[in-house]
């Protein structure tokens, strides 16, 4: 079976085209670069070097490959977005319109779509948030990765378009970039090892849900079968503060080194936790790796590059 992976080389693309190839997967991946790294590429994986805003590429590759699922992981990314809301709209939007109508001319069976459960809601009315919970949107970024389920959830209605929407929480682990500011993990753990003080864009309070990437990569391949044509957070429905997630990292790695305050990041709300009721219930998912174990399992990739 051939599976298409947009964001093949970024963070969750890669994992996610590890498994499947580990699976026996024919996997052709495809990646800009943009957030993506060659060091990430999967020398078993059929590879292309190419943006999902090139429509008339994309149909040669769907032409000569005819993907039967497409795991859509490429997009902008926050800090991007607020410098360049443009760019960020037509990847994150007009590179799903362009994958959504080669899907439906190519007779693909599912798109299974990445998206951001904490960059959508905004600032949030209830605890833990459910996929009913209103949508208010703090960024560019936020806004064009929702529109893009909505542009699933049209040609669903519309066309017979099969998908799932994975809204992810604050995912973490391996091949995290720490230059992109999007991963406190990440960056917080690279200057740790470095013996230098992370920089905290916060008093510290701020809480977010953490889900180690593995197990966002279990979900992905869960919903090829299951979790038709709706959204489902894929979280941990654990509330950790700033504070709490920096004494967990000091632990792992036995230092005495501390955060220093820097100024907030804009768009940030002061709590995020998601409700996976509905993703275990239809999907049969839930998260294995505590966060402890998952920043073991980071610190050790870290060290070993």
């Amino acid at each position: 079976m051939n599976i298409l992976v947009t964001g093949g080389a970024g963070f969750i693309g890669s994992n996610l085209v590890d498994r499947l190839v580990e699976l026996g997967y024919t996997v052709i991946a495809i990646d800009n670069f943009l957030t993506g790294s060659r060091d990430n590429l999967n020398s078993k994986a059929i590879f292309y070097e190419e943006d999902i805003r090139n429509k008339d590429a994309l149909d040669k590759i769907f032409e000569k490959h005819k993907p039967e699922y497409i795991f859509h992981t490429a997009a902008g990314y926050l800090v991007q977005s607020l410098e360049n809301p443009q760019r960020d709209a037509e990847i994150n939007i007009i590179g799903t319109i362009n994958l959504i109508e080669l899907s439906l001319k190519y007779k693909v069976k599912k798109i299974i779509y990445s998206n951001s459960g904490g960059a959508s809601y905004g600032e949030p009315l209830e605890i833990p948030i459910t996929e009913e919970h209103s949508i208010h949107p703090l960024t560019p970024y936020g806004a064009s990765k929702y529109t893009a389920e909505m542009y699933l959830y049209m040609y669903s209605k519309n066309f017979g378009l099969k998908y799932t929407s994975l809204r992810y929480a604050n995912v973490y682990g391996p091949r995290q970039n720490p230059k992109l500011e999007g991963g406190v993990i990440s960056i917080f753990l690279n200057s740790f090892l470095k013996g230098e003080s992370p920089i905290m864009r916060s008093d510290g309070t701020p809480t977010r849900d953490y889900v180690y990437v593995g197990d966002v990569v279990e979900a992905n391949i869960m919903a090829m079968e299951k979790g038709e044509c709706e959204g489902y957070h894929v979280a941990t429905e654990i509330e950790t503060s700033v504070l709490d997630l920096v004494k967990t990292m000091k632990k792992v790695l036995n230092t005495n080194l501390d955060v220093v305050r820097g100024p907030p990041r804009i768009g940030d709300p002061q709590r995020a936790v998601f409700s996976i009721s509905k993703i275990k219930r239809a999907i049969g998912w839930q998260p294995k790796v505590a966060l402890e174990e998952g920043i073991r399992k980071t610190v050790e990739w870290m060290k070993a590059i």
